[in-house]
């Protein structure tokens, strides 16, 4: 969460601001350049990056707690591949509109579709989720497009300064946004008591939550989205972007609703069908998060003596 920069020391002061210079100053050199070419470029530029900032080892870490049956030569893979898709992703939600015009025309199907079209035309409100894979906004901005209004919960970036333009950023694919916290939760709320649309990533870390499997391993998992589905009868509905061969396309995917019962286990349906999706596309998962955080030291050792 990050501080009110009234309250930073000057040298923590001094560190954000001086990242945030080089990261939007990175980002406008990058929109200079034709969009079929930013965003393999800025690919390549994270992953080549990626060892410099602990990404490798990171990558390495929840690898090996979560897919030890993978061969070295594949892991070397992933651990280009996976900071390659970030950041394409990271230029394409700085890109604008050529990035919502690809997202508008992706193809989507799956049952879930018709669940969405089905809840609106009925005057139920939804819960989108989601995960960090592939591109997560792509699906937003499509169904946007498709006169699916709709909010959407985020959590808020370490550094405030760049934090405040990511918020614009991604504020022009639609809005509202709600911040994670009580004052944004209570927004989401009442957002959805009024029958509206919400979008959410549910695969981060979560305090307060629960040790659901994910890989085979217990990962801290917020159960709040089946939870504020079942108070407010709200479809709970996942949604996936897949990232197409040619790097710059995509394909949305919406598995049927998470059909209504216990909290818990809805979350988990949630974790199943991200981690099949996942283990069919293992590059476009942000494996670079610390998923398993209380699972795995900073050298990738297990500290629940698994």
């Amino acid at each position: 969460m990050p501080a009110d920069p009234s309250t930073l020391s000057l040298a923590d002061r001094a560190g954000y601001i001086a990242s945030n210079l080089v990261l939007r100053g990175l980002i406008g050199v990058f929109r200079a350049i034709p969009y079929r070419w930013r965003v393999p470029a800025m690919g390549w530029l994270v992953s080549r990056a990626a060892p410099l900032f602990g990404v490798t080892r990171r990558i390495r870490s929840n690898l090996e707690l979560a897919r030890p049956d993978l061969s070295e030569a594949e892991v070397r893979r992933l651990c280009r591949a996976v900071p390659d898709n970030a950041g394409r992703t990271l230029i394409e939600l700085y890109s604008g509109a050529p990035f919502i015009a690809r997202a508008r025309r992706a193809p989507i199907h799956g049952p879930g579709l018709a669940a969405l079209e089905a809840a609106r035309a009925a005057g139920r409100p939804v819960i989108l989720i989601t995960g960090h894979f592939g591109n997560y906004d792509t699906a937003r901005a499509n169904l946007i497009a498709r006169g699916h209004e709709m909010g959407a919960l985020y959590r808020r970036m370490a550094n405030p300064y760049f934090n405040a333009h990511y918020v614009r950023t991604i504020s022009n694919i639609g809005t509202p946004m709600f911040e994670q916290g009580r004052r944004g939760m209570t927004q989401m709320v009442r957002h959805l008591k009024q029958g509206g649309i919400i979008a959410i990533v549910g695969d981060l870390h979560a305090h307060g939550g629960l040790d659901l499997d994910f890989f085979g391993q217990p990962a801290v998992t917020s159960t709040v989205p089946a939870e504020l589905a079942l108070k407010y009868d709200a479809a709970l509905i996942p949604v996936y972007a897949i990232r197409q061969p040619n790097g710059l396309d995509f394909e949305i995917v919406m598995p049927d609703e998470i059909p209504p019962g216990d909290a818990v286990a809805m979350t988990q349906q949630v974790n199943d069908g991200l981690e099949a999706l996942v283990r069919e596309h293992m590059e476009q998962w942000f494996w670079i998060h610390r998923r398993w955080k209380p699972y795995i030291g900073i050298e990738g050792h297990d500290n629940a003596g698994r």
